[in-house]
């Protein structure tokens, strides 16, 4: 039986500029809002009956960023230091035999009347800016939320964040929309799991700027911050 050939319905904007700072999982840095663009084909208002009564919805979409022509059946997970290889299907790892990504976002408005038809804002997401989506489904509590589940080897590692510390210096260049979540953007260590040289220096794009910091101790301290060019605040 041939499968049929997934469409993208729509695009997802925000200030992930790059794959680098882009949480591991949904849900973890709330602070940061997107909004979802329907392609042409799709801008319906008709297909978003409905969607305003629920407060979390489910997007199916494409690692545009990971497209590869072979898989392999075990990876390495970054929680775990990038040393312990497990099953691909026990992971949630972007290079699978197909590069599909699933995430649970809050619902933060429909808006049915723009230039570029209906538009969802959503925030918690974990998609880079302009990553293709294939479908969207509403989150129902009642058969989805499991608060008895076992994480398996990710629960041990669930609550790992780093403390920021962002001199005044720094701070006073970021316009204040993004603060909060570039704050909650770096807690989550944005690193390679195979690098932990605490004189090194990492740099994240981030809204329109880069942000250039030290991890050592737990401590993630700026260093820099410097505008990109050709993004507006």
């Amino acid at each position: 039986m041939e499968l049929p050939v997934l469409k993208s319905i729509a695009r997802i904007h925000n200030d992930y500029t790059a794959k680098f700072g882009i949480p591991r999982q949904s849900g973890l840095v709330e602070a940061v809002e997107s909004v979802i663009i329907f392609e042409p084909e799709y801008r319906n208002a008709d297909a978003l009956r409905g969607m305003d009564g629920y407060s979390h919805l489910w997007l199916l979409w494409v690692f545009s960023e990971a497209m590869r022509d072979t898989w392999s059946p075990t990876v390495l997970p970054p929680r775990l230091g990038g040393k312990t290889r497990m099953g691909v299907f026990a992971t949630r790892s972007p290079f699978r035999p197909n590069p599909i990504g699933l995430s649970s976002v809050k619902l933060l408005g429909i808006d049915l009347h723009t230039k570029e038809g209906p538009v969802i804002h959503v925030a918690g997401a974990d998609l880079m800016d302009g990553t293709p989506i294939v479908d969207i489904k509403p989150y129902l509590p009642f058969t989805d939320s499991h608060p008895d589940a076992v994480g398996g080897f990710s629960d041990p590692v669930r609550d790992y964040v780093l403390e920021v510390v962002f001199p005044d210096q720094w701070l006073a260049m970021v316009p204040e929309r993004l603060r909060e979540p570039v704050f909650g953007m770096l807690a989550q260590d944005p690193r390679p799991c195979y690098q932990n040289d605490p004189d090194r220096i990492y740099g994240v794009a981030f809204g329109g700027y880069d942000f250039r910091f030290r991890v050592a101790d737990g401590i993630l301290t700026i260093c820099e911050v410097e505008k990109l060019n050709g993004r507006n605040n």
